[in-house]
């Protein structure tokens, strides 16, 4: 049955979830709104929406269902200043994508009152790209994409037609309450960006003095940082619309920190290797290839001995194989890192290929997990 779906964002969020509807559901609308002419004429052009449109009340009253792909802080705004006065249809189903989710769903509370079914959402994915230029269909496939109904209203039918309206992003959909996700979300997500920033913030302070450390950097720090580069709007508004849970997190986070400094100054070896034993324990047994809150980097390292061409060598049989890389990079501060150069691919199937493709010819390498 043919359906109106408005996406109100259309960055890389929207774009992506706009794609994926059309792919499973060609008989679907898809109008993108924004407020950016521009952004929406490439929308358009991409083929990633239908129609466009400037106005979020227009094209509200039109849909069926409403996806709103802003940071959180525009999120509430949209709810509480504009939705709020449109003129929606009887049944229609009003989602979003925040990270944070216990003030949007308290922003809701009064659309839930006038009879309109809200399911926060999240997916859990991202890249390194932004903008509709970067979004694609497969963004969410295998990340989960956390789906939370409103208090006491009846959603089950509801949950039921987002999954299958964005079934064509292959993501793993999950069902749990605000505080539940608010909590996860910090733990696993919102504290390490804190974490990575702060570890630059330092690595900035020692600059001057020590002008080489940014060569130093360019390897294992850059990886374990690389989320520090996120927008930082969007980290902003995530920081203080979770603001409760973080300031709880963020003082066990010093709680052992100041642990780990006092074992250094007592020189405690015991202490400090059951620290690091602990850690190491506890992240070996995480899941492996599976989509986390953070996206996954889908790298493979490769040694490669050095002579010219070789890079071009792998390349080539890489080409050989129509496989893409996403990026390549040679690493030269290689601590804790297998291999010489590194290769980026869009998913783990592309690099399990590529790791098989380049094997075939003899190069040794490693997947980090």
């Amino acid at each position: 049955m043919s359906q109106t779906v408005v996406v109100i964002g259309m960055g890389l969020i929207g774009g992506s979830i706009a794609q994926a509807i059309k792919k499973s559901n060609q008989q679907h609308k898809v109008i993108g709104v924004d407020l950016d002419e521009r952004t929406l004429e490439h929308a358009k052009l991409l083929d990633v929406i239908d129609e466009q449109s400037t106005s979020i009340k227009e094209a509200a009253e039109v849909a069926d269902t409403i996806v709103i792909a802003t940071p959180v802080s525009k999120t509430v705004e949209i709810i509480s200043n504009q939705l709020l006065d449109v003129e929606l249809k009887d049944n229609v189903v009003i989602t979003d994508v925040g990270s944070t989710k216990l003030t949007v769903m308290k922003a809701a509370e009064k659309l839930v009152e006038r009879g309109v079914v809200f399911i926060g959402g999240h997916p859990m994915a991202g890249s390194h790209k932004s903008g509709v230029h970067g979004s694609r269909a497969d963004l969410f496939e295998n990340a989960f994409y956390v789906l939370v109904p409103s208090e006491n209203q009846e959603s089950e039918d509801a949950t039921e037609h987002l999954k299958q309206l964005l079934e064509g992003s292959n993501a793993k959909f999950v069902t749990m309450d605000a505080k539940s996700h608010d909590v996860m979300a910090g733990s696993v997500s919102h504290l390490p960006h804190i974490v990575a920033s702060a570890l630059v913030h330092q690595l900035k302070g020692l600059e001057e003095e020590h002008p080489m450390i940014t060569n130093l950097a360019a390897g294992g720090f850059k990886d374990i940082t690389r989320i520090a580069s996120a927008n930082p709007i969007m980290w902003r508004d995530i920081l203080l619309h979770n603001k409760d849970v973080l300031q709880t997190m963020m003082e066990e986070w010093r709680d052992d920190m100041e642990r780990v400094t006092e074992l250094i100054k007592a020189a405690d070896a015991n202490g400090l290797h059951a620290f690091f034993a602990d850690a190491k324990r506890h992240r070996d047994g995480l899941p492996v290839k599976k989509a986390g809150a953070i996206p996954t980097l889908n790298d493979l390292y490769v040694d490669v001995p050095d002579h010219p061409g070789v890079i071009s060598d792998v390349t080539g049989y890489l080409a050989e194989c129509e496989i893409s890389i996403t990026n390549i990079r040679i690493i030269e501060a290689r601590e804790d890192i297998m291999g010489v150069l590194r290769l980026s691919f869009r998913s783990v199937e592309e690099r399990s290929r590529a790791e098989a493709c380049l094997q075939s010819h003899k190069f040794t390498t490693y997947v980090g997990e």
